[in-house]
């Protein structure tokens, strides 16, 4: 029988900032731990929506093996490759295109994106790669009543299929990468209907699903849809519903994607900074109205199946 913690194992929960984020302290991930434990982590995070652990030794076992204690794990991503016999990671490699730096909510493209995503820090620059994350739920709280109202009757569409390369490449020469990385990335499309607005499964709280991948409010034009969706965004990310995170070697951090975006600022030049990612998957989303989402194109069934046989 593997060796667990007892329940006398203090878990320290520090809060970081005042709408998102804690500092969990007196947890070994990379060890075995009890029901009592885990519970505790999963209480933290779904009142902080992210929460960090320093000095985290992890491998790709040790990862999955705690990542499953939160839930069943998806594949490493809908369409890109994981690393040779390691197909629940996602591996986030500057060198090999992947740069996240735009604000968004994990894989909302399919029609059940992740519940949490956990990434390690494997290799950090000296200076610069922090990571912002925004607490969607207190950027809803924060609407005025009648943006609210509004937002509670919308749905949006959500794609994987835009340029990516093109967009974040500045000046002339295209980072072969970074186009590599998109292609794969667009290798098959997937189109979802959200409610823009969730409610929670285990909280009941209600947040914003937008991010990167929205593109359309359903009955509004391209122009229209535009607008509303840079309103919405300019109330989650405003600095009060956010925290960043200045990322060590080793660190641990876990977000609830069901109540967060995040953002990782790209400001380590040609420095090299690599995560390994892993996702627990979630339900499909409910709207305020009761009205689940729907997958409009691409099947990502094979994509839930992650955590079948690893």
């Amino acid at each position: 029988m593997p060796e667990t913690l007892t329940a006398t194992t203090h878990v320290g929960v520090t809060k970081l900032a005042g709408h998102i984020g804690a500092e969990i302290s007196g947890v070994d991930t990379g060890a075995p731990l009890s029901d009592e434990v885990i519970a505790k982590i999963r209480d933290a995070l779904l009142e902080h929506k992210v929460v960090f652990l320093r000095g985290q030794s992890l491998n790709y076992r040790r990862q999955v093996a705690f990542a499953e204690r939160l839930g069943p794990l998806t594949l490493g991503h809908p369409t890109l490759a994981s690393p040779p016999g390691q197909p629940l990671l996602e591996e986030l490699d500057s060198r090999k295109g992947g740069k996240a730096n735009y604000w968004h909510t994990d894989v909302t493209f399919v029609d059940r994106p992740p519940a949490f995503t956990l990434l390690h820090a494997v290799v950090i620059p000296p200076v610069g790669g922090d990571t912002i994350w925004a607490n969607t739920v207190s950027a809803y709280q924060g609407l005025p009543p009648e943006l609210r109202d509004l937002a509670d009757r919308l749905r949006v569409l959500h794609t994987n299929d835009f340029d990516y390369a093109r967009t974040f490449n500045r000046g002339e020469q295209v980072d072969p990468a970074l186009a590599k990385a998109h292609e794969e990335f667009v290798s098959t499309v997937f189109e979802t209907e959200h409610p823009l607005v969730r409610v929670h499964p285990e909280t009941s709280e209600r947040s914003l699903l937008l991010g990167g991948f929205a593109r359309t409010v359903l009955g509004f034009t391209a122009s229209a849809s535009r607008d509303l969706i840079r309103l919405l965004q300019d109330y989650i990310t405003r600095p009060e519903h956010t925290i960043r995170w200045h990322w060590r070697q080793g660190d641990l951090a876990i977000w609830d994607n069901r109540a967060t975006q995040h953002y990782a600022i790209a400001d380590y030049g040609a420095a090299h900074r690599r995560g390994e990612r892993v996702t627990v998957a979630g339900p499909v989303p409910v709207g305020v109205d009761g009205r689940p989402s729907v997958a409009v194109s691409g099947d990502a069934s094979a994509y839930y199946a992650g955590g079948v046989d690893h």
